[in-house]
C-alpha cells in the first residue's frame, strides 16, 4: 500500500474514532446531565431519544469507516504475524466496544424510543440509564484506545 493511501486511511479511522469518543463523551457528560437539569421526563425523554437518535446514526457510519480503514491498514502490515501488541489490543477493544454498541443500537435504544413514543417514563427513564452505563463504559475503553494507540508508540 503505497503511503498516501495509508495517510488517507488512518486520518478516516483517526477522526472516526474522534467522532464516536467525542460524541460519547458530549451525549453522557454535557447534554444528559444538562437536559436532567432542565427538563422534566415527558420533555427530557423525547429529547434524549432524539439526540440519541442523531448521534447514534453518525455512529453508525464512524464505525463502519473505523472497521473498514483499521482492516485495510491491519491488511497492509501483514495481519496478525506484522502487528505491534498494541494493534492486538486496539483490534480487541474495538470488538468489544462493537459488541456494546450493537447491544445499544439493537436491543437498549430501541426498547427506550418504544417506551418514549409509548410515553412510559419509568421504563424510558430505565432504558436511558442502560443506555448511559453502556456508553461510560464504551467511553472508557474508547480512552483506553487512544491510550494504547499513544502508548504504543512510544515503545
Amino acid at each position: 500500500m503505497n503511503p498516501t493511501t495509508y495517510a488517507f486511511l488512518l486520518f478516516v479511522h483517526l477522526a472516526s474514532a474522534a467522532f464516536w469518543v467525542g460524541g460519547m463523551a458530549t451525549m453522557h457528560l454535557a447534554v444528559r446531565p444538562a437536559a436532567a437539569a432542565v427538563l422534566e421526563p415527558p420533555l427530557r425523554l423525547p429529547f434524549m431519544a432524539a439526540a440519541l437518535g442523531r448521534f447514534l446514526r453518525g455512529v453508525d457510519v464512524a464505525l463502519a469507516a473505523l472497521w473498514i480503514s483499521g482492516l485495510a491498514m491491519f491488511m497492509a502490515i501483514g495481519g496478525f504475524r506484522g502487528a505491534h501488541w498494541r494493534i492486538h489490543a486496539m483490534f480487541t477493544l474495538a470488538l468489544v466496544m462493537t459488541v456494546v454498541y450493537g447491544f445499544v443500537r439493537g436491543r437498549a435504544f430501541p426498547r427506550m424510543r418504544r417506551a418514549v413514543a409509548d410515553k412510559q417514563w419509568p421504563q424510558a427513564g430505565a432504558q436511558l440509564n442502560t443506555v448511559r452505563q453502556l456508553v461510560a463504559l464504551n467511553l472508557v475503553l474508547g480512552t483506553l484506545v487512544f491510550a494504547v494507540a499513544l502508548v504504543g508508540r512510544a515503545g
